[in-house]
């Protein structure tokens, strides 16, 4: 079994929303992963997806471009991002799935074959600019579901399991400062951790190694909209 990541696929098959208005890069996107993820994913392989996935409002809307990965190759593990508005009420989330291949995470963890997989929005973190006193209420509250995911992950964990985070926000800053999120990544005995939300010129190291834990960033645009290969 291998395991891939992407984030940030922005799909709007139920709306008129194209993407090249962010860049040419962007025209025909999905096409380019749907492309690499079928050369690439086999059925017992994974593929992490850490946000941002539709641009739709409303859940039967989102189901749309989630039915496009449903003949995609492999398991499918989400995440919310900061755009997945119409993510709302996980036990409804779960049960409309287009298909047993699909996952999706919130404050939770899930076990594949020796893996097991831990995920949460994150938010901004401290020190960013223009940073609000609402901004450290959201990432006090994410740090918070990130430690119920860890208490989940504990229970589902076997000896030799390997933890993986998906976070959909950067877990720390340019200065690759030490953060709420990194500090339970680390107590956790996490080995890598993906995350998406930065986009076209805005620079972040596409990997980073925080102590023990290598740090991925698979935002679609950042990884020319192929898949990464994490194990």
């Amino acid at each position: 079994m291998n395991i891939y990541a992407i984030s940030d696929l922005h799909l709007s098959f139920s709306s008129d929303k194209p993407m090249d208005i962010f860049g040419g890069n962007w025209e025909g996107h999905f096409e380019k992963i749907k492309s690499d993820w079928l050369a690439t994913v086999k059925e017992d392989d994974v593929v992490l997806i850490a946000g941002d996935i539709s641009w739709a409002m409303k859940l039967e809307d989102a189901l749309v471009d989630l039915r496009a990965l449903a003949d995609l190759p492999g398991k499918k593990v989400f995440i919310r991002g900061n755009h997945d508005y119409w993510w709302n009420g996980i036990t409804k989330l779960r049960d409309s799935a287009p298909n047993d291949s699909f996952f999706f995470l919130q404050t939770d963890a899930v076990r594949i074959e020796n893996f097991v997989i831990v995920g949460s929005r994150g938010w901004t973190c401290p020190g960013s600019a223009d940073y609000t006193e609402q901004d450290n209420k959201l990432y006090l509250r994410e740090a918070e579901r990130f430690r119920l995911a860890f208490a989940d992950a504990e229970k589902l964990k076997q000896e030799g399991d390997r933890l993986i985070a998906m976070i959909h926000y950067p877990p720390f800053g340019l200065k690759n400062e030490s953060t709420l999120f990194t500090e339970l990544f680390e107590s956790n005995g996490v080995e890598k951790a993906v995350f998406g939300h930065i986009h076209g010129a805005a620079y972040f190291p596409l990997k980073t190694w925080r102590g023990e834990v290598e740090y991925v960033l698979t935002s679609c645009d950042k990884v020319g909209f192929r898949l990464v290969k994490i194990y």
